[in-house]
């Protein structure tokens, strides 16, 4: 998996992703349908389609309404979404790496049920797994759960019930694996410094922005920066820039709590019928 950085453009958000997006803000509370209208309007989708993409995942469980008009993520997506809201304490996730790697035995589970196989990938990949050999996917041993509560965490976003973990010390092969190569660290440190630089360049305009383009531009940067936190595979320092990572990530703290103050500023304006665009 490559990683790079580049701010979401307008037409990069579906009515789904933005739907899902609001629902599982760092701060969010229940949305309301009015608000979810009101923020789609930032970026040119009509209220009809907002009101089809909250139908729909209310069918397949992403969504819940505890009353009328007004949504919260339903069962399908609490646990990704708790994941997802829990960007800003990626440093408790990660400790000194000794050089042991956690290994995932997915061969036993077969590939015939294409849904779970995705699902499964999808739950490695997003916890920083790569596929080392058929049925085998590995990791640094550099995260602070405990093995039983790593295993868990992997099936509540979609890995299979069966799934065997290990922590392995030593490996004895007719040659080593070069399992380090599996990741991309010169991509990622780029990456993190454009994501950096994108945020501080943001910060200086937010300012001189009316309400509207203030919002919209906060959450198309501030969507790709924590996309990019949360697919990061939260490497150890001895296989990449981990400082990089935490810079941009204490630059993120900064930008989301600016954006977030952006976003209440247009909801209020939108409200009181005094939003107006500068000239």
């Amino acid at each position: 998996m490559m990683y790079h950085f580049r701010p979401l453009a307008p037409e990069d958000l579906s009515a789904r992703a933005l739907v899902l997006s609001l629902i599982s803000g760092t701060h969010s509370s229940p949305q309301s349908i009015a608000s979810l209208i009101a923020a789609a309007a930032l970026f040119g989708i009509e209220p009809a389609t907002v009101r089809v993409a909250v139908t729909r995942l209310i069918k397949e469980k992403m969504l819940e309404s505890p009353d009328r008009g007004v949504y919260r993520p339903g069962p399908r997506a609490q646990a990704l979404t708790r994941r997802l809201k829990d960007w800003r304490n990626v440093r408790a996730r990660v400790a000194p790496w000794t050089g042991d790697w956690l290994v995932a035995i997915t061969h036993p589970l077969g590939r015939t049920d294409r849904k779970q196989l995705r699902a499964r990938e999808r739950a490695l990949n997003l916890l920083g797994y790569r596929e080392a050999d058929a049925g085998l996917w590995v990791r640094p041993a550099n995260l602070s759960a405990a093995l039983d509560d790593h295993r868990s965490d992997l099936v509540s976003i979609g890995a299979d019930e069966a799934l065997t973990l290990l922590r392995v010390a030593g490996i004895a092969a007719a040659s080593a694996p070069d399992w380090p190569a599996l990741w991309s660290p010169d991509a990622l440190a780029p990456a993190y410094t454009g994501a950096v630089e994108a945020m501080k360049a943001s910060l200086a305009r937010l300012p001189g922005l009316p309400a509207d383009e203030a919002a919209r531009e906060t959450l198309l940067i501030g969507q790709a920066v924590i996309r990019l936190i949360n697919l990061d595979p939260l490497l150890p320092p001895e296989l990449a820039d981990q400082a990089a990572f935490f810079r941009m990530l204490d630059t993120m703290r900064a930008y989301n709590d600016v954006g977030q103050a952006s976003w209440r500023a247009y909801n209020r304006a939108v409200r009181s019928g005094t939003l107006v665009r500068k000239a």
